[in-house]
């Protein structure tokens, strides 16, 4: 059984831990699972046989991942309306470290739809090379492949990454963020078309993620004109009666909006230079359980 020693231990660990999960599989309910999962097995684990407690737990977690990610993958293709990840507020550490660009990138909604194309396999040593550094030599021992196998895994998933767009820009200067979000916000409570129209992209897209359990677009938006249209429709309904919160989201600005003590909708914002090129919201309440207590 395990000791307070021990617990603390593991509990120095889990922010690491949770943060592996949930690139490895796009939701922090199921990442908080799985970390548990990994504590119960670190519970009754010989622990004077585990050399380092870092790879050990490692290994434990991305193989439970594993084992949920064909299910997932199952769930998903026959979820309604595109599929989003679950939200996590990235400024209170919850994901562990984000002290590199490699850190913080793997967690941006872009890359982490992204990785929904990848098997399970490169997705899981993309994630541990790229998130976390691992050799390729510790990744082999991870995922129990060969090296030479997890060398070319890794350059298929950033093959295949780099075909199906690369990655996300860079998020504005944090500094700036904040403003350029109210002027938005300015914008959408002032039923301004034309001001909206002017922060967004030519080509901006709009994603919306209610899985069926709220209304949401089916399909993707594209286009300036459709796009401030279709805010302007759908934020006039969080305007009236809703507590709106500007906070960060997936190391990304985001406007969270607040009712009856629980986080009904985020909308996260993805910026290059002075432009909006996509918008994501996420309005599943399944996938706001995890954010309703990171903020409330």
């Amino acid at each position: 059984m395990a000791t307070s020693g021990s617990v603390r231990e593991f509990e120095d660990q889990r922010p690491r831990l949770l943060g592996l999960a949930y690139r490895l599989l796009g939701s922090a309910t199921e990442a908080e699972d799985a970390v548990q999962d990994a504590f119960l097995r670190w519970d009754q684990a010989d622990r004077a046989s585990i050399g380092t407690p870092s790879a050990w737990l490692a290994k434990v977690v991305t193989n439970l991942c594993l084992n949920r990610l064909t299910s997932a993958r199952a769930r998903r293709e026959r979820y309604l309306g595109p599929w989003l990840p679950e939200p996590v507020r990235t400024t209170d550490g919850a994901l562990g470290p984000l002290d590199t660009v490699e850190q913080r990138d793997s967690v941006s909604m872009a890359l982490l739809v992204l990785l929904e194309r990848l098997g399970p396999a490169e997705r899981a040593v993309f994630v541990l090379r790229e998130a976390f550094g691992y050799g390729h030599r510790e990744i082999a021992e991870i995922v129990e492949l060969s090296e030479s196998n997890c060398r070319q895994l890794y350059r298929r998933a950033r093959q295949r990454l780099a075909e199906a767009g690369g990655q996300a820009p860079a998020p504005p200067d944090r500094t700036r963020w904040q403003g350029f979000v109210e002027r938005f916000l300015a914008a959408a409570r002032e039923g301004d078309l034309s001001g909206l129209e002017q922060l967004l992209a030519e080509d901006v897209t709009s994603w919306a993620d209610g899985g069926g359990k709220v209304h949401a677009a089916r399909k993707p938006i594209h286009g300036r004109e459709r796009v401030a249209q279709y805010l302007l429709r759908g934020l006039s309904r969080y305007v009236q009666g809703f507590e709106l919160r500007m906070t960060e989201v997936n190391d990304q600005p985001a406007l969270v909006s607040v009712a009856d003590g629980t986080v009904q909708g985020v909308l996260l914002l993805e910026v290059a230079g002075d432009h909006i090129v996509t918008l994501r919201t996420i309005a599943n309440p399944d996938k706001l359980t995890f954010l309703t207590r990171q903020l409330l």
